[in-house]
């Protein structure tokens, strides 16, 4: 070892021959100031240490030396500094189970998993013993309870032989159930409460005892067996059917401030519907009131349905109010006005599923072979294809036209008219009224026709118009005994208080006993 600038060294010495006493020289660049070669004698050679702290001291050696006690001491400290940030083995308060009762005590003991040494009788039910017997034959329960319903397309006979009913017994009780009401009226999903009673043998089903079903909503009926026959009880349910009317403000969103007062969701939307035939609903306003009225049932039972929409009313701020009412006239239901009046808004029907094939405007003639005004729009349709009705409206011709072939013409009102060329066969007949949809005759290609399509024309008051750019509205006025019949009946529903049923007021009557 040498030490240089307060460094030390230690470097390993070359093999030495022996016995040659002789010095041997060990060079290496920078060992010295100079960078000379250092001169050491392999014989006499001495290492040098420099003195080192051993932290980690083995007591198992050197016992009783000076490193021993300080590796000894080292050991104790860390002891005692571990005891003494260690923590305490104190208990820790908590609150304990309040005791269980005897009775229960004895529940949770036979349930619980221990050893029988502490009580439990785990193991006892797992593994039968010696003393087990098996038995010839478990007894039955007496009777059973079951819910059975009428699936889509399922019969009344066929739900009571699912459920484990005997046939004869299903066809008993099917009959005394069709002499209170027709099995035909019976809904799917309607539930039935089953009770099957003891069986004298296990290869027999067993006995219907008892029945009972809601056959309608005003009626409750039951079947009870008495002797060896079922007994028929017919129990009539007081229905309260006095509309449900709700009212509001139409706020931010009348969807949602109608759904929130109560209404359902499909009596909203028939609503909106009602009233988009009249206004524009993008019209409303906040402070605008929205007047509902739904048929509305309630049972004696504490059961209630809801119906279709029987009046929409709106109480504008500013404008015109609004009463309309459900009407049926000629078969056919529209929302009327208080007035009588009925407006309805819409598009033409398309009068055959077929493409456009020539639209309304100047053209070439195919067959005369000029330019000329195209007053209507050609729809390209196989041969035979139904035509339809595009709205309501009388038959003002029916026959030959000409180079338009085999043609209908139909007045809508208004100054509105339709006609409908080329037909193959005509199917409606002249003064007869039609409704949207209705067919009136087949695609063809009578006439000045190149192949088989339907020439469509719109006119308005005996201008030809395209057909593609009208929106038509109709309007019908009602008058003597359907004005009067549908006066009455708004005056009948205008007068329904909002959210009042007549149980409800019975019940407010009735005195306290």
């Amino acid at each position: 070892m040498n030490k240089t600038r307060g460094q030390s060294r230690l470097y390993q010495f070359t093999s030495i021959e022996p016995g040659s006493g002789g010095a041997a020289v060990l060079s290496r660049p920078g060992l010295s100031g100079r960078g000379g070669p250092v001169r050491t004698f392999g014989a006499r050679s001495t290492e040098i240490r420099q003195p080192r702290i051993d932290l980690v001291v083995d007591l198992g050696v050197r016992i009783g030396s000076r490193e021993w006690f300080r590796g000894a001491a080292t050991c104790l400290s860390l002891c005692t500094a571990a005891w003494w940030l260690g923590p305490t083995f104190d208990p820790i308060p908590a609150a304990a189970a309040a005791p269980l009762p005897e009775r229960q005590w004895k529940e949770a003991r036979s349930l619980g998993i221990a050893p029988l040494a502490l009580g439990a009788d785990t193991g006892r039910r797992f593994v039968p013993t010696a003393a087990v017997q098996t038995l010839i034959d478990t007894p039955e329960r007496p009777t059973l309870q079951l819910v059975a319903a009428i699936g889509e397309g399922d019969g009344f006979v066929r739900a009571l032989e699912r459920a484990g009913v005997a046939p004869a017994e299903a066809d008993e009780a099917a009959r005394l159930i069709a002499s209170a009401l027709p099995l035909e009226q019976l809904k799917p999903g309607t539930a039935m409460n089953l009770t099957l009673g003891r069986r004298a043998t296990r290869n027999i089903a067993r006995p219907l005892d008892s029945l009972s079903l809601r056959a309608r909503f005003d009626l409750k009926l039951s079947l009870k067996r008495s002797g060896k026959s079922l007994a028929l009880t017919k129990t009539v349910i007081a229905i309260d059917d006095t509309p449900l009317r709700i009212q509001g403000f139409v706020g931010d969103s009348l969807y949602r401030s109608a759904r929130a007062a109560g209404a359902p969701a499909r009596a909203v939307e028939a609503y909106i519907r009602a009233l988009a035939s009249q206004i524009g609903i993008e019209s409303l306003a906040a402070d605008d009131r929205f007047d509902i009225i739904l048929e509305h049932r309630r049972a004696a039972t504490g059961e209630a349905e809801t119906g279709k929409l029987l009046f929409a009313g709106l109480d504008r701020a500013s404008g015109k109010d609004l009463q309309l009412l459900e009407w049926g006239e000629d078969g056919r239901t529209q929302w009327y006005e208080a007035s009588g009046v009925g407006r309805e808004t819409g598009l033409l029907t398309r009068p055959v599923p077929g493409m456009v094939s020539s639209n309304f405007g100047m053209r070439r003639h195919p067959i005369l072979g000029y330019s000329r005004m195209h007053k209507g729009m050609d729809f390209r349709a196989g041969y035979g294809t139904p035509i339809l009705a595009a709205t309501d409206g009388r038959v003002a011709a029916a026959g030959w036209a000409g180079g338009y072939g085999q043609q209908v013409r139909i007045a809508h009102g208004g100054g509105l008219l339709t006609s409908y060329s080329h037909m193959s066969r005509i199917v409606a007949k002249p003064g007869s009224k039609v409704r949207q949809g209705e067919v009136i005759g087949y695609v063809g290609s009578t006439g000045l026709s190149t192949g088989p399509h339907l020439h469509y024309e719109l006119y308005k008051d005996g201008v030809a118009v395209n057909p593609a750019s009208v929106k038509f509205v109709t309007r019908s006025q009602l008058s003597g005994e359907d004005l009067t019949g549908f006066r009455s009946r708004l005056k009948s529903l205008l007068a329904v208080k909002p959210g009042a049923t007549r149980l409800a007021d019975k019940a407010k009557k009735k005195p306290k006993a």
